[in-house]
């Protein structure tokens, strides 16, 4: 069988690495989870959201979707395993700060086109009308979310959200260079807790919580209403540029409308919703 036409890209094709990768953040994943659950209020936190799902769980289409999406999910994770991330790896030595920095730019490059593909394909923007909201109108159907939400999405969501991180990281190791299997490792296992994070239910604010408080809150408060903001996942910089922050009473024009909705009603501020 002639190879030539393929000898360049398996020249570069780092499929062992990207094994380790998998094993790595799968225990990475584990061991994190063990030890932040000896800390009492994760504790209490990871209860309230257990009794939220097994609750969720007994609607149908709940669990009904859980099940399309743990059948869904690995073959694009198996796909993103054997046919990106071999080729955007690497085990030689790097210096420490050199991953940090790998880290924060995946992270801040997939949070900024996140943004951009939430704002104005999953919502209507205002540019492209939400040509994609019938896809994300699935994930909107939870009000007020727990941990488990974060995967009560269309599949077409979950290909969408995993083929940009994983685009993420192919185009920067083109431009930066191929990244560490440690780094790779770190940066999934942030992004996955951090998007798993957003949807908590999380009651405990204070020191030294108070930001993970404050992360769950914003994102509740963009699931509460399909106008409102907060539309990256990672941090709240790019709201904060664009000008899409939203504390509760929406953003811009929406923010205005519920703010005279309210002043009609005689009421403050925006009702509770239920969850979905």
């Amino acid at each position: 069988m002639d190879t030539g036409f393929f000898a360049p890209l398996l020249t570069g094709y780092e499929w062992q690495l990207s094994l380790y990768a998998a094993v790595g953040i799968a225990a990475v994943t584990l061991i994190g989870k063990y030890l932040v659950l000896l800390i009492p209020a994760f504790r209490a936190e990871h209860a309230r959201n257990a009794a939220m799902r097994r609750s969720k769980m007994t609607k149908p289409h709940y669990a009904q979707n859980q099940r399309w999406n743990r059948r869904w999910g690995p073959v694009f994770l198996i796909a993103i395993f054997v046919g990106v991330l071999p080729f955007c790896l690497t085990a030689g030595s790097q210096p420490w700060w050199q991953m940090l920095l790998d880290i924060a730019a995946i992270l801040l490059v997939y949070d900024f086109f996140y943004y951009l593909v939430h704002r104005f394909l999953f919502h209507d923007g205002g540019l492209l009308g939400g040509p994609l909201m019938w896809v994300h109108a699935v994930h909107h159907r939870q009000h007020n979310p727990c941990r488990q939400d974060s995967s009560y999405i269309h599949p077409i969501e979950v290909a969408l959200g995993l083929g940009l991180y994983a685009g993420t990281i192919f185009g920067l190791s083109r431009v930066l260079g191929d990244f560490h299997v440690v780094t790779v490792v770190l940066t999934w296992v942030a992004f996955s807790q951090i998007n798993l994070h957003n949807h908590d239910l999380w009651e405990t604010d204070r020191f030294p919580f108070r930001y993970l408080a404050t992360m769950s809150r914003m994102h509740h408060n963009h699931h509460a209403r399909f106008t409102g903001g907060n539309f990256a996942t990672i941090t709240l910089l790019y709201d904060w540029l664009f000008g899409t922050l939203d504390h509760g009473h929406g953003y811009g024009k929406t923010k205005v409308a519920i703010r005279a909705r309210s002043d009609a009603s005689g009421i403050k501020k925006p009702p509770a919703e239920a969850g979905g």
